[in-house]
């Protein structure tokens, strides 16, 4: 039943955050006041998916590390520099939103991103290292990149985004691995048993940084439509720029399905909880409202690479055809 469950909330995975964004907002008098549980709960998400995983899929990544690299790389520097440029033309005046648009860009990739990877027949143990490299390098990496690309106009606290990340995320993820690793993998059961309370604790979780920020959100505005706007483009662009480089690196079907989906999707959640609590709110809306586009996105994206896929292969069997016939 559990599992029957959880199917039906992948289904339910494009549309999940967005539904939850709104709800946030609409009942705001009631969830906003429940904003001190968010990091107890994204702690309990981030234990929950890290259960199907062990650092022994780490091996097999690291003796062909380029993949590897090349997403960190577009996950702490490509795309934060890209935002920071977005921010610096179109909001030169108002450091908060810049600020939003680079947090969004710099935080880890989303655990989330394992779901799609799965869904599409992806390299999951690429997919999974990723995950596991970047969430243990986050605390370090995230509050640094922000602190140098926009740390002279917000006061930006790096401790305390290091401990958060450090307790919200990392010590979660290395917990779960653990058990997985010791229990020799029995602890997947336990992962699959919990997957449906992660995605229903996830919707919680992006209901209630919707109900904090539900004063920036709530009127509509031009300035919202074109935070909108950009954090559309930008994410857009993160997933369109590493499949292009997947191409470009003329890596298999698996491999470009997990560079894909780990180089375009981010730990929204995560980074929302930062903004919401060691920023001023209007920091986090940049960051919400990419919660509504991020899994439309993934969703939409393997599609158009499925189909771009299946061409590929229909191309080169009907040239295979061709040349046999002659």
């Amino acid at each position: 039943m559990l599992q029957t469950f959880n199917r039906q909330l992948e289904r339910f995975m494009p549309f999940l955050t967005p539904v939850s964004v709104i709800l946030g907002v609409i009942f705001a008098n009631h969830l906003s006041s429940l904003s001190f549980l968010i990091p107890w709960i994204f702690a309990i998400i981030t234990f929950s998916g890290s259960l199907n995983s062990n650092f022994s899929s780490l091996k097999g990544a690291l003796k062909s590390p380029l993949p590897l690299l090349i997403i960190l790389f577009v996950l702490h520097l490509g795309m934060p520099v890209i935002a920071w440029g977005a921010g610096h033309l179109i909001f030169a005046n108002d450091p908060f939103t810049s600020t939003g648009l680079v947090l969004a860009a710099v935080i880890p990739t989303g655990i989330t991103s394992f779901i799609w990877v799965t869904i599409y027949k992806g390299n999951i143990a690429l997919a999974l290292s990723i995950i596991l490299l970047d969430t243990i390098l986050s605390p370090f990496l995230v509050p640094h990149t922000l602190s140098f690309l926009v740390g002279q106009k917000v006061e930006i606290s790096i401790l305390s985004i290091m401990y958060g990340l450090l307790y919200m995320v990392v010590l979660p993820s290395i917990l779960g691995m653990t058990l997985n690793h010791f229990s020799k993998e029995k602890s997947v059961q336990a992962g699959k048993a919990l997957a449906p309370f992660s995605k229903l604790g996830l919707g919680l979780v992006v209901m209630i940084n919707g109900a904090v920020v539900a004063p920036y959100l709530s009127n509509i505005t031009a300035k919202l439509v074109i935070i909108a706007v950009t954090v559309f483009i930008l994410a857009f662009f993160g997933y369109l720029l590493t499949w292009m480089v997947a191409n470009w690196l003329k890596r298999d079907r698996e491999t470009k399905v997990a560079m894909i989906f780990t180089g375009g999707m981010r730990n929204i959640s995560a980074g929302a909880v930062i903004a919401v609590q060691y920023f001023p709110a209007a920091v986090a809306v940049p960051v919400i409202i990419g919660m509504l586009f991020q899994q439309v996105l993934a969703s939409i994206f393997g599609y158009l690479f499925k189909r771009y896929e299946d061409r590929i292969i229909h191309s080169n069997k009907q040239l295979v055809d061709n040349v046999s016939g002659l």
